[in-house]
């Protein structure tokens, strides 16, 4: 009978365990305008320093110490790198290379990056190692709501005890485009996408963290087209296109003498006393 007792006790613990169970949301994405500097008149001094066909490195930045289910991040300061492609496809990232005057497009690993990671400098260091002329800086800002409840960055979620309620994830996907050499900033682009379901789906973390996949996969590929539509801004206004020099017509040839056939002298006949002309 004790026995008996203890399992159930043990079973009814193991239970609790699992209902208690918590999901903790990955961390923020990164303030872009942070990453800058701050100084108006250094802003305004930039010049772009870009020439056609261009490198094209790509980081992807959250704030420091980000973490999620499917990927870790590198560097410490005011944000961190993550160089797992975890939501960015294998087609998207081929639209990407694919643009007009780009002769290369290459990820930054830890590798070429310092270990402090604190403004735009930091990676277009990295960039520069790479022999880059444009970087591409994007992060990606992902929230979770229960109706009308925000659950934040770095929150709790208790599986098992979600109410019966809409629930989704939206993620953003925002992105600056920059001159390696300069700082020069080209533009920026943003796109916004939402994973709905029901609450009581959300019963496990992998199941939870599927909805954030799924959701910051679709904010990349739709964000895809929003880059295509500022690179064509960026070529129409920062592509000098060099006209081709004319090419004179060739001088006519000059019309050549007539010749004249000069005149033979006559021929002597050879009978004597008469000539023939």
């Amino acid at each position: 009978m004790n026995r008996r007792i203890l399992v159930s006790l043990l079973a009814l613990g193991l239970s609790i365990l699992q209902g208690c169970a918590t999901y903790t949301t990955p961390a923020a994405g990164v303030n872009m305008a942070a990453l800058g500097d701050g100084d108006i008149s250094a802003l305004m001094s930039l010049e772009p320093a870009v020439q056609f066909p261009a490198r094209l490195a790509t980081v992807r930045v959250q704030s420091s110490g980000y973490h999620s289910l499917t990927a870790d991040s590198y560097g410490s300061g005011q944000f961190s790198v993550v160089t797992t492609r975890d939501i960015e496809s294998a087609d998207d990232l081929q639209r990407l290379a694919s643009q007009d005057q780009l002769s290369a497009v290459a990820p930054m690993t830890r590798l070429i990056l310092p270990q402090e990671l604190n403004t735009l400098r930091d990676l277009r260091l990295g960039a520069a190692r790479l022999k880059a002329d444009l970087l591409l800086v994007y992060t990606l800002d992902t929230s979770f709501n229960v109706e009308s409840t925000a659950l934040g960055p770095l929150s709790a979620i208790t599986l098992g005890f979600l109410p019966n309620k809409q629930a989704f994830v939206s993620a953003t996907t925002s992105a600056l485009l920059v001159d390696v050499r300069t700082g020069f900033v080209y533009g920026a682009a943003e796109a916004t996408e939402r994973e709905s379901q029901r609450a009581t789906v959300w019963n496990s973390r992998e199941a939870i963290d599927s909805a954030r996949q799924r959701a910051e996969a679709q904010s990349f590929h739709s964000f895809v087209g929003e880059f295509e539509r500022l690179w064509q801004a960026t070529l129409a206004e920062h592509l000098t296109v060099v006209e081709p020099e004319p090419v004179a017509p060739p001088a006519p040839r000059p019309t050549p003498e007539p010749t004249l056939t000069p005149s033979l002298p006559p021929v002597l006949d050879p009978t004597p006393g008469t000539y023939t002309f």
